[in-house]
This record gives structure tokens, C-alpha cells and sequence, in this order.
């Protein structure tokens, strides 16, 4: 059982291999431009009386077929059959890619002729887009639509690039006025553009001037910007300082000054010896006038004249026995009155 099986497997791959040799020789590749119509020709056939059937299948199912003394079969009003024997295919689209095969019948009944269409459907290409720049002395070449576009770069009829992508860069170092000639194609369409480009130094120079030009503006309106901001800066700061400084002065208390008794104008005591502040409880005060001598055997020398005790110090004791208060005197004497 085994042995029957692998016999009919090596006969069917090769009965396969056969048959695929045989189809590909016979198959035609077809290129079809899509939303466009294509006529799938047969080669060296003319219809004459003895051809009784053409029939034209798409992946082995019939779309179309002729036969004499009847009307044309066609599947759908995509494929309309000719007189001779070509199908038209209206408004290809992108499924209508596939393998149509023909078969021709004479009055017998006999297969006269067999053909086999692979058709491929590409996008047609737009005309290619030429853009450069002096400054770099680049050039590029673009296509924005098309199906596997090819373009090829001509610099004065000489083919200097070749790409089959949708856009070419080219940098010349050569004649500053060259003629360009871009060609954008695949198998359904071809386009061309061509550009005469002329770049001369002094346009350079201009566009580095206008440059220099421009970056030199900037510099000085940046350095006017700063230098406004510098200043205005400088006047806050001495302005702030200022209100500090007055405030400061405002705030200035009577220590910082230097404490002075407040005085009412026009009050000044006449005596100023009721004007002092009465001397401490328990201590003897030293008198600003001349001191009357006390009563008594012992007469004690009179003391020096002294300025008055500031205010909030303590007198200094005086050592020896105790003496008598001294009377308060309603009116300075005389020398009081001429030392003051």
C-alpha cells in the first residue's frame, strides 16, 4: 500500500511540473494601466469560417465566450467579446489582476489554439517635480504618484543618477548653468521634466550678505533689549534704595537720636531748681547753690560745685557724719544765677 503511494505521488509532481513548464511558456505578462481600458489581443489568429467557439476564462472560470449563429456571452458588463476575438476589459481595476487564458474551437470540436494572459494592473506615473538650491548646489527629483516608479537624472544629456524610489538628490560641483532632465517611468507610462538651472556667485555673495545682514539686526535689536534692561534695572534699584533711605530716616527712635527731654515752648520753669528731680529717699543729694554753713562748733569746709546728676544715676554717698537738709530756696543766689 505504501509502495502504490509514493508511485502515484511521484507521478502526480510529475504530471505538475510538466503542465506548469508548458503553462508558463504559453503565458504573456500584460501590463494594464488602472481606471483605464485594455483589449487582450490574440496573436497571429484571424477569425475566419472554420472557428465555431472562442471562449476566454478568467482563473478557469468562462467570462466570455463566441459561437457562431449566437449572440455573445459575456459575464458582466466589465468584459465585452469582439468579432475577432478580443476581450475588453473597461475600467481596469486593482482585482482585475489575474490570468486569462483563451481557447480557440474549429466546426469539430478540436482545440485549435490556447493562450494564456497574465495581466498586471500599475498606476501611471505624474510628471517629476525638479526643486534646488544655489547655496549647496543640490538639486532633487520627485514623483508624487505611480505605481514602482523609476526615475533616471540626465546633467546635459549624460545619465548621472538612476533610483527606483519616488525621489532622487543629486550635488553637482560642475558649470554653475546646467539643463536638468528628470524621467519618471514604470511599465504603463512615462514622464519627463526638464530645468535649465543657472547659479552665479554673485547671487551667493547676495544671499550671504542679505544673511549677514539679517543676523546683524537681530545682534543689535538683542543688544538695544538688553542695555534698555539694564538701565531700567538700575533705576529701580536706586529708586528702591531711596525709599529704604527715607524710611530708615522716618523711623529713627529717640536713642539713635540722642534722648532729649521734651519741652513744651513757652513752659521753661523760671527756678530751675524745682525744675530738678527730687533726690532719692535715704540718700543725700549734692545742692547746686552755696550751701549755708549748719549749726554747730564744727564748721565743715564747702564743697566744690558740681554739675547736676543725670537722670537715672545713683548720687555718690558722701562719707562722714549725717548733715542737716538743706533749706529749699525760692530764689537762686546770685552766683548761682551768674555761673548758670
Amino acid at each position: 500500500m505504501s509502495l502504490t503511494c509514493k508511485i502515484l505521488t511521484s507521478f502526480l509532481l510529475i504530471f505538475a511540473v510538466s503542465t506548469k513548464g508548458e503553462v508558463s511558456e504559453n503565458t504573456e505578462v500584460i501590463w494594464g494601466c488602472l481606471d483605464h481600458d485594455i483589449n487582450l489581443d490574440i496573436p497571429g489568429f484571424q477569425m475566419n469560417d472554420r472557428v465555431a467557439d472562442t471562449r476566454w476564462d478568467k482563473n478557469k472560470i468562462k467570462i466570455a465566450q463566441l459561437k457562431q449563429d449566437k449572440p455573445p456571452y459575456q459575464i458582466t458588463d466589465t468584459y465585452v467579446m469582439l468579432k475577432n476575438g478580443t476581450l475588453k476589459i473597461k475600467a481596469l481595476k486593482r482585482n482585475d489582476s489575474d490570468v486569462y487564458t483563451v481557447s480557440v474551437y474549429d466546426l469539430n470540436g478540436k482545440n485549435i489554439l490556447e493562450k494564456a494572459f497574465d495581466l498586471k494592473i500599475q498606476e501611471m506615473v505624474s510628471k517629476p517635480v525638479i526643486s534646488w538650491s544655489c547655496t549647496n548646489r543640490t538639486l532633487i527629483c520627485e514623483v508624487a504618484k505611480g505605481s514602482d516608479p523609476k526615475l533616471k537624472l540626465f546633467v546635459n544629456k549624460t545619465r548621472v543618477k538612476e533610483s527606483h524610489q519616488k525621489a532622487i538628490t543629486h550635488k553637482w560641483n560642475g558649470k554653475w548653468t546646467s539643463s536638468f532632465n528628470c524621467v519618471a517611468s514604470n511599465n504603463v507610462s512615462a514622464q519627463t521634466s526638464t530645468v535649465t538651472i543657472s547659479c552665479s556667485e554673485k547671487g551667493l555673495d547676495i544671499y550671504l550678505i542679505i544673511g549677514i545682514c539679517g543676523g546683524g539686526t537681530v545682534f543689535l535689536v538683542f543688544l538695544a533689549l538688553l542695555v534698555f534692561y539694564i538701565s531700567k534695572r538700575k533705576k529701580q534699584r536706586s529708586r528702591r534704595n531711596d525709599e529704604e533711605m527715607e524710611i530708615r530716616g522716618k523711623r529713627v527712635t529717640p536713642e539713635e537720636r540722642g534722648w532729649k527731654p521734651h519741652q513744651i515752648p513757652g513752659s521753661t520753669p523760671q527756678n530751675p531748681a524745682m525744675s530738678q528731680t527730687p533726690p532719692i529717699p535715704g540718700h543725700r543729694s549734692q545742692a547746686p547753690a552755696h550751701r549755708p554753713r549748719p549749726p554747730g562748733p564744727r564748721v565743715q569746709h564747702q564743697q566744690k560745685k558740681r554739675p547736676p546728676p543725670t537722670l537715672g544715676k545713683q548720687v555718690h554717698l558722701q562719707k562722714g557724719p549725717p548733715l542737716p537738709k538743706p533749706r529749699v530756696q525760692t530764689k537762686p543766689p546770685c552766683e548761682v544765677e551768674e555761673n548758670s
